[in-house]
């Protein structure tokens, strides 16, 4: 970074506002990871030559990692200091940046983008705890958390248009190498310009942390599993697997002391409608968005920086509509304004469900603006909600699980309507194969879109066409599909918001007391 630094207020220093650059900058790049490779996927694909399975687990996984590590990472950074672990993150981050940059097997990608996703929930507790630590003043302190919430809700939203630069200049290793400078800012940085905070009294519940892990990997797998239309005793396996995992994570928490994630706050009516909300918001972008971002290169033929500039105006949105929800929640009922905003992604899901291979640009841009900005309110809005409807010895659990939610959601949709759209896609394409493929050919373009592509690429004359042509409206047809349950979902998430958050008062006017933790 160059120039002056930000404008402080009354008595802080220089030297707080770079240690907060020092802050946000790598946790505006770490949740950038959750959706910087949707651009990515199609080169990436060509190269390692993964599944369709296998392409989704490199996209979701780093978010499921991270969302089950990071109250735990959270309390470890207590126990052994929050800047310590935030190097040791930053230092795995960028070793295994690289080494993810000069993989060429599709398992090993999955297996580094697990081990980003455990570095990254080292690092994200640790930069919300450390504002805390670096700003006394709580005025200063809640710029300060204005400025990080920022950079994450930017992080999220600009992913796809860094990628886009990036494979234009590069190519998808860089998506990856990008991370190494902000790290290096982290490891240099942190020790000069952020102090040093620990509690040698924190417990931490690793077990915990690995049954919430392995119970969301297994059932995710099950379904998974079941949209590859492989052997069905094993996905009835892993989904009965992973619910009992979690029905045991969910036990474990009731009976702890001081439990990893305090699932008794579920009982408070606003922590549950708001977190529920989030969760199917977050879910049904996440899975049409991951797609979207392939449709524009693999159906309109965009190359990556034109896809990401595409999808610029739709971000530019986001970022609009999560500056003002706060603004508009002070005047209307926050269950309102997020139910308006998931109704308008209804819109545009629909859309979507018209697209077809033949649509225009302008149409296809205008369908994503309407969709995108729409999940805003309920990113903007519900750590607050969450946050201020327990008593404040409880607001530190209330905060985790809202962080929690924010990282799964988008990672849900990736492998559960990102898994809806693959199984469009092969019973749709299973029909339009030519009779004259090799069988091996055959069976590679049946799989994915990137196999139908690189299949089709490799043959002469009205072959070759033929079997594009059948690709790109099957991968339409797994669009459509995908996003009409992404409507549903987000319908659902507005009615449970314009009910089960009826009760909260515009921000604007006086709260009752803060709710118990009785059933509502």
């Amino acid at each position: 970074m160059s120039g002056a630094p930000p404008t402080s207020a009354p008595g802080a220093s220089a030297r707080q506002w770079w240690g907060l650059a020092v802050l946000v900058t790598p946790s505006t790049l770490l949740f950038m990871m959750l959706t910087i490779l949707f651009l990515a996927a199609p080169n990436m694909a060509a190269e390692l030559n993964p599944t369709s399975t296998q392409l989704l687990w490199i996209l979701d996984i780093y978010g499921f990692v991270m969302a089950g590590f990071l109250v735990a990472m959270g309390v470890l950074g207590d126990r052994v200091g929050k800047r310590l672990l935030m190097v040791i993150g930053a230092i795995l981050f960028a070793a295994v940046s690289v080494a993810a940059s000069l993989t060429t097997v599709p398992e090993l990608m999955i297996a580094w983008r697990a081990v980003l996703g455990l570095a990254a929930a080292m690092m994200i507790p640790a930069t919300l705890g450390l504002i805390f630590v670096l700003f006394a003043d709580a005025k200063q302190r809640g710029v300060a958390i204005g400025v990080w919430a920022g950079g994450i809700s930017a992080g999220v939203a600009l992913g796809p248009l860094l990628s886009g630069l990036l494979l234009e200049v590069f190519g998808w290793q860089a998506t990856f190498l990008v991370a190494v400078p902000v790290m290096a800012l982290v490891v240099l940085g942190a020790p000069l310009l952020v102090p040093e905070h620990r509690d040698p009294t924190a417990r931490i519940d690793l077990f915990s942390a690995l049954l919430l892990v392995g119970g969301l990997l297994a059932t995710i797998y099950g379904i998974k599993r079941f949209a590859a239309q492989e052997p069905v005793g094993p996905s009835i396996g892993l989904l009965a697997t992973g619910m009992a995992t979690g029905l045991w994570f969910v036990i474990r928490q009731l009976r702890a002391q001081i439990p990893l994630l305090d699932v008794r706050l579920f009982a408070n009516r606003t922590v549950s409608g708001a977190l529920v909300v989030f969760l199917l918001s977050a879910a049904a972008l996440g899975g049409v968005y991951s797609l979207f971002t392939q449709y524009l290169q693999h159906v309109q033929g965009l190359s990556p920086l034109q896809a990401g500039l595409s999808i610029l105006p739709a971000a530019a949105g986001l970022i609009v509509v999560a500056t003002l929800s706060p603004v508009l929640a002070r005047r209307f009922r926050p269950g309102n304004v997020i139910a308006i905003g998931l109704l308008t992604q209804v819109a545009g899901y629909l859309l979507f469900t018209q697209l077809d291979s033949d649509t225009g640009l302008v149409l296809v841009i205008a369908s994503f603006v309407i969709t995108y900005p729409g999940v805003a309110p309920s990113m903007a809005l519900t750590t607050d909600l969450v946050v201020s409807s327990v008593p404040p010895q409880q607001a530190g659990g209330a905060s985790g699980l809202a962080t929690t939610a924010n990282d799964l959601g988008i990672s849900l949709g990736v492998a559960v309507i990102g898994s809806v759209g693959i199984a469009a896609y092969r019973d749709r394409i299973g029909g339009s194969v030519p009779d004259e493929l090799p069988t091996g050919a055959a069976a590679m373009a049946s799989d994915s879109v990137d196999g139908a592509l690189a299949t089709a690429g490799q043959l002469d004359g009205p072959l070759g066409e033929q079997l594009l042509t059948a690709a790109q409206n099957a991968f339409t047809g797994g669009l459509n599909a995908a996003a009409l349950v992404s409507a549903v979902i987000a319908v659902l998430a507005a009615v449970i918001a314009a009910t089960r958050l009826r009760h909260v008062p515009p921000t604007g006017q006086a709260r009752p007391l803060v709710e118990g933790t009785a059933p509502g």
